[in-house]
């Protein structure tokens, strides 16, 4: 009895909450956790067969596509994916196991600078005037091939219409929180600008000796210097195989954050901003689609990735009208798109994409972007 009594006393103590809890309502909590787990796992048996047959459609289509033959409406699923309309997930009465896990704050612009400075001794050079850089990047855009028409709309979607070149998304307003790394007039993330300098490099370098040929005096100098400093970072980003995933892990490590601080520097950043949409105009051409891509198509391929947004942008009107948006993400991407889920047909969400763009090209970012052209 008396170890008895020892047991009990060195047991730890549960919860007021548990003990709050009648018999009764502990067995209506099993009940219905019972009820909906039932739910859930008849849902997620017709879900997974649903996103394994879009995994196998889009198969078919790249083997036909490969082959030279054409795609029919029959190559997508046509059905909507299911929607889980079972009984909610109970509230446990008991405490968690374990403590949740704290998320893990996103870098901002301070960290791309301050990285840049620790780990490449980089600091980008600032415009005189957000004027000043939409001017560079007009330039950049309009000398790479970017019409003022598909520049000026992407933005407007992009940063709302109104953003500046440092804009981070989630950090438009005064009380935002960093949503992602993405960055600037086109959203770069940090694994996109990881993915331009292993691709683009050379070209990249091949601007900066251009402009260093017309300098003179300090200014050579200091584009001489950044020169240096862009070929180490380019060295750095393939040290890894030249993968988005392995791109992705590269750059959540502090040299990976501190190449994004290239966004923020006006010899550089708008070559970056604007090769990420040329990656994609060309992208097209390659498949031999050679019409001029509207800016919402172009929003497409920037969106879902170069080859579910040519899926896209590469069907007729006809087939657009009845393919639903499910086809061109991953389940998880889909069920975290709200979009996507709203607009749920290739045609509503090239309307919604345009919409938004129509809305936000009035705004006087968008208008000194245009003039800027």
């Amino acid at each position: 009895m008396v170890a008895c009594i020892a047991c009990l006393a060195a047991a730890p103590a549960l919860p007021s909450a548990v003990l709050a809890q009648t018999p009764q309502q502990i067995a209506d909590y099993q009940r219905k956790l019972a009820d909906y787990t039932a739910a859930r796992e008849q849902f997620d048996e017709e879900a997974s067969a649903y996103w394994s047959a879009i995994s196998e459609k889009r198969k078919t289509r790249n083997a036909k596509r490969r082959n030279g033959e054409v795609i029919v409406a029959d190559d997508y699923v046509l059905v909507q994916p299911p929607v889980y309309g079972g009984p909610p997930k109970p509230v446990s009465p008991f405490p968690p196991e374990k403590p949740p896990v704290p998320r893990k704050a996103l870098p901002v612009v301070a960290d791309f600078l301050a990285n840049a400075r620790e780990h490449f001794q980089f600091v980008p050079r600032k415009p005189a005037s957000e004027l000043d850089y939409k001017r560079a990047y007009a330039r950049v855009a309009s000398g790479f091939g970017l019409t003022r028409d598909q520049a000026v709309r992407i933005y407007s979607f992009e940063s709302g219409g109104n953003g500046k070149y440092d804009v981070q998304a989630g950090l438009e307003g005064p009380r935002g929180r960093a949503i992602s790394t993405a960055l600037g007039y086109n959203q770069l993330l940090t694994t996109n600008t990881i993915d331009l300098l292993a691709e683009h490099g050379g070209v990249i370098l091949g601007a900066l000796r251009d402009k260093i040929r017309q300098a003179s005096g300090p200014q050579k100098a200091e584009l001489e210097r950044k020169a240096a400093i862009v070929q180490q970072m380019v060295a750095f980003c393939k040290t890894v195989p030249n993968q988005w995933s392995a791109h992705e892990k590269l750059g959540t490590t502090p040299r990976g954050i501190a190449v994004h601080a290239l966004n923020l520097d006006m010899d550089v950043g708008p070559i970056l901003q604007t090769l990420k949409l040329m990656d994609s105009v060309n992208f097209a051409r390659r498949k031999g689609y050679m019409a001029p891509l509207t800016a919402a198509e172009l929003e497409m391929m920037n969106l879902t990735g170069d080859g579910n947004g040519f899926d896209m942008v590469s069907m007729p009107q006809t087939m657009r009208i009845v393919v639903p948006t499910s086809n061109f993400f991953q389940r998880g991407g889909y069920e975290r798109n709200p979009v996507a889920i709203r607009n749920n047909t290739v045609a509503k969400l090239l309307a919604a994409t345009n919409a938004r763009m129509d809305n936000q090209i009035g705004l006087q970012g968008a208008k000194d972007l245009a003039s800027a052209f």
